[in-house]
């Protein structure tokens, strides 16, 4: 079978981003200690979340007013503005935060880019992803970026059939089993999952059991040679 095309995701799979998150929800806890307890909080934030996201998207600033909107539910619309100010900064920082490329990545798409056409496929925000792949200096290795607001079947068969030779002489590699993996396959395109230690309780979702075009691979650093083994 001969691979064309290689898409990649972007966040916690070639530079940490769940991570960032984590802390900040962290200190969303401290922030609300007072008003309610963590278990509560964090369950109303998922609701919102997923309340927000056909609104929102994906990214730092629909996780930004997805907190407010939550310290205001939980407060009956009676949050100071200190609250909310704080909540602010701190999405601030959280776009401010430097990106730190994951272990091998550098090299696996040095190798990747010898032989495949390379395509980033992201969810979230526009110019947030455009920053955060300038910064990451991984952005010469790209021959196209697609910033979607959703990736599922449609999205992968649109971008490959662009930027490749179609989904069947493609591959999808990311840590998403519900955005990378599952609609990559969905496309006829080949996928490799490389898990992060944080997922997103929204990306979660089971492995395709027993697919010919799946593999769980321990880093993307083994992507170059699996892909050569399809070949």
């Amino acid at each position: 079978m001969r691979i064309t095309t290689v898409g990649l995701d972007a966040d916690d799979t070639l530079w940490h981003n769940e991570t960032i998150f984590r802390l900040t929800q962290d200190r969303f806890r401290a922030l609300m200690g007072e008003v309610a307890a963590p278990e509560e909080l964090d369950a109303r934030l998922a609701a919102v979340e997923r309340r927000n996201l056909a609104l929102y998207g994906y990214g730092v600033k629909g996780f930004t007013l997805s907190m407010i909107e939550t310290a205001m539910e939980l407060t009956g619309n009676e949050a100071p503005a200190r609250l909310v100010a704080d909540i602010l900064a701190a999405g601030r920082e959280m776009l401010a935060h430097p990106v730190e490329p994951l272990a091998g990545v550098d090299v696996a798409l040095s190798r990747l880019a010898e032989r495949y056409r390379l395509v980033l496929i992201t969810k979230g925000d526009l110019l947030h992803q455009e920053q955060k792949l300038a910064a990451s200096g991984l952005g010469d290795y790209f021959a196209a970026v697609e910033i979607v607001s959703e990736k599922d079947a449609s999205t992968y068969a649109r971008v490959f059939a662009r930027h490749g030779t179609g989904a069947a002489e493609a591959a999808m590699c990311g840590n998403s089993m519900k955005s990378d993996i599952l609609p990559a396959l969905a496309a006829g395109a080949f996928a490799a999952h490389v898990p992060y230690p944080l997922i997103w309780a929204h990306e979660a979702a089971d492995a395709p059991a027993g697919h010919a075009r799946f593999a769980e691979l321990a880093s993307i650093a083994d992507l170059p040679d699996w892909l050569g083994r399809l070949g």
